[in-house]
């Protein structure tokens, strides 16, 4: 298995392209040139998996849409995504347009590329956040940062939901690398030990 990290100008967020062999998957997709990435690396892309319905995470899905590629999401995200109130965040900003083929819900394991993909529930940056967890890996999205969580003020955010969302992740067994929705990598030992918002926890 390995692990791409795709930095986007738009909302300086974070793709992540996840290969073993010649197939591989997605996790988030802001914007439209992810899809020549993939194409430029021949790696045959299974499904993008969301972690919320913002447009910097879900910008380029058209392309692979388009492509016959599922796209799949948190439940509680599905009917949010194309909302006035999601797409009111970036300024009234149109999200080129495609469709949910599957949604999760959290303690959800999705079987992609011969690799096995947990779900993690974890409302409060969105109600429909989720976080994948892939052998030692999470994808975090923007519930958790390095040294940092997501905002809550946003539509549908909650500050209870997301501090509970963390405690659910401090409390899984052992260590994980973190590959974040926005900034740097990090380790959950890391975060448990230096991030305030789960020191407290």
């Amino acid at each position: 298995m390995k692990v791409l990290k795709i930095p986007s100008d738009i909302g300086f967020s974070n793709s992540y392209l996840v290969s073993n062999g010649d197939n591989g998957f997605l996790i988030d997709c802001a914007e439209q040139s992810v899809y020549d990435i993939c194409k430029n690396l021949n790696i045959k892309i299974e499904a993008v998996l969301l972690t919320h319905g913002h447009f910097d995470h879900v910008g380029g899905c058209k392309k692979f849409f388009d492509d016959g590629v599922e796209i799949i999401c948190g439940e509680k995200e599905k009917n949010l995504i194309f909302s006035s109130q999601y797409l009111g965040i970036f300024g009234g900003v149109t999200v080129p347009h495609f469709e949910i083929a599957k949604t999760v819900s959290d303690g959800d394991t999705l079987h992609l590329c011969g690799l096995n993909v947990k779900v993690l529930g974890t409302s409060g940056h969105s109600e429909g956040s989720v976080c994948y967890l892939i052998d030692n890996l999470l994808f975090s999205g923007d519930t958790l940062f390095c040294g940092n969580i997501g905002r809550c003020d946003l539509p549908t955010g909650n500050y209870t939901k997301l501090l509970n969302s963390l405690s659910k992740l401090g409390s899984l067994d052992g260590n994980f690398t973190i590959y974040c929705g926005h900034g740097e990598d990090t380790t959950l030992d890391f975060e448990r030990k230096f991030n305030g918002y789960m020191r407290n926890l």
